[in-house]
């Protein structure tokens, strides 16, 4: 085996570990209870069947170490967050009892499975990209509960993390727009008020070049160009790098792999990908477990 990790997992993935466990355990793993000798030992290893980026090996050493203990189940992992690893690589290797092995086998694989497929995909749109200038940033379209695992994926895959939650910065969008009386009206309340802090900066979603023009005058720091076409995207930019160095431009909605070269070749400085977190495939891997 690998380095066996003998430190407690921090309480945030325990603390993920545990509904997840109990959703999936329940009373108890009646299989297991009924076909497996209750001292029946046994190793388990992560294998890989797809290339992928490797993204949640923390989580899935924290499933087990809930279910079986530090002291029961062994954890050692061959591979970090980040790593590019090809078929049949074995990520991680568990050793111990096999009834809390195979308790913790679906909850481990869900996550590590989930995570290194944000990775993944993360990745390849990273690749896409390659060259333009312009970085691959994830959205708030996460899971429920598993908003910080998957961003810490996206991290892994190459990517960078936009707002961690609505409390991280200032995002004014339409609905916000529409309530507050338009884009002037909403930057000088974001700008003015006292409960702003004043290291957020404000960035404002645009839908047209009147939009954008409007928050520039506004003294917006920040503009998100929505569903707009790559072509619209180029004129955007070339009129904020004319009128306002310094505004950072973000470009968003319905980009996918085919289409997000020509968005990011427009200039902008963030290209955001809801698809990286709500509707990503799980990386193929499994768990191999046999008697010791």
């Amino acid at each position: 085996m690998g380095e066996v990790q003998l430190r407690r997992p921090p309480e945030t993935l325990l603390d993920i570990a545990r509904p997840a466990l109990m959703e999936d355990v329940g009373r108890g793993d009646v299989t297991s209870r009924i076909t497996v000798p209750e001292r029946a030992q046994a190793r388990a290893r992560f294998v890989t069947r797809e290339e992928l980026i490797v993204s949640g090996i923390e989580a899935a050493r924290a499933v087990f170490f809930e279910t079986g203990g530090q002291e029961e189940v062994s954890f050692a992992a061959f591979a970090n967050d980040g790593d590019r690893l090809a078929v049949g690589s074995v990520l991680a290797e568990v050793e111990g009892p096999a009834r809390p092995i195979l308790a913790a086998e679906r909850v481990a694989l869900n996550l590590l499975m989930r995570l290194s497929g944000i990775a993944t995909l993360t990745s390849r749109y990273v690749e896409a990209i390659a060259g333009t200038g312009a970085r691959i940033t994830d959205t708030r379209k996460t899971t429920p509960g598993l908003r910080f695992l998957e961003k810490a994926a996206v991290r892994a895959g190459g990517g960078t993390n936009h707002r961690a939650g609505l409390d991280d910065g200032i995002l004014i969008k339409d609905n916000h727009l529409a309530l507050a009386g338009g884009v002037t009206e909403a930057v000088r309340r974001a700008k003015g008020h006292p409960g702003a802090p004043h290291l957020l900066k404000v960035e404002v979603e645009v839908e047209s070049l009147e939009a954008l023009e409007e928050a520039m005058q506004a003294g917006a720091d920040a503009v998100l160009l929505d569903n707009m076409t790559p072509e619209e995207v180029r004129h955007a930019v070339e009129l904020a790098r004319r009128e306002n160095p310094g505004l950072l431009v973000e470009v968003s909605g319905g980009i996918n792999l085919q289409t997000v070269r020509s968005y990011a070749e427009a200039g902008p400085d963030l290209v955001s990908v809801g698809a990286l977190t709500h509707s990503v495939s799980a990386a193929d891997i499994s768990l191999e477990v046999e008697p010791c």
